[in-house]
């Protein structure tokens, strides 16, 4: 299976995923690409916007993850506000969000933080902190002891403290619910391709 991975950090929705399918991730920063890359030297790994790349690039692909920033949608936004300048909410995550929904024909999900505001399309999935928007269904599983609700993942292999982590190891999903919702991706792609082959 050809995937994206988008807005791909260091790895953490991508840490179970193993080496079978093709995986192409896309990241901004090149000192945080090149740590990806270190952890998964069998993926293609592009430094490019993956905003854009999302739109040049999502018809080659079978599955497609994103998880756009997600700092002006938190809620730790709402009293940065009060704090220090205010500031709009970037609007990448809901127009990724609209142009999957519309124009995708694979499998996709969308993952954000639960938001200070009333979302605008409703997600398919609350997990922890965390929205998921995707054109399957994706069921709720527990997430790992002393991180349920905040999808950082076991990712270092240590027990630090939350807060001793880097921004990059916070913001990092949850493995386990990254496989998971690859899981139920391939498995209705798998059932789609099944029943297609019946009807002959």
């Amino acid at each position: 299976m050809k995937i994206l991975n988008l807005y791909a950090g260091i790895g953490g929705n991508r840490k179970l995923w193993g080496d079978e399918h093709q995986i192409t991730a896309v990241e901004f920063e090149p000192k945080i690409a090149e740590i990806y890359k270190k952890k998964y030297p069998n993926d293609i790994v592009i430094i490019s916007d993956a905003h854009q790349y999302l739109l040049d690039n999502y018809e080659k692909f079978d599955f497609i993850w994103t998880s756009p920033p997600c700092q002006t949608h938190s809620r730790a936004n709402y009293f940065i506000n009060y704090i220090t300048n205010s500031r709009y909410p970037k609007m990448e995550l809901w127009q990724e969000i609209i142009f999957l929904k519309t124009f995708f024909k694979g499998k996709f999900c969308v993952e954000n933080v639960i938001s200070y505001y009333e979302y605008f399309i409703a997600p398919t999935a609350e997990i922890g902190r965390h929205y998921l928007w995707s054109n399957f269904s994706i069921s709720k599983i527990a997430l790992p002891k002393g991180e349920v609700g905040t999808m950082m993942k076991q990712y270092i292999g240590t027990k630090k403290h939350a807060h001793s982590k880097s921004l990059e190891e916070r913001n990092a999903v949850n493995a386990e619910l990254g496989l998971h919702i690859l899981n139920r991706a391939q498995g209705i792609i798998q059932e789609n391709k099944t029943n297609q082959i019946n009807l002959f």
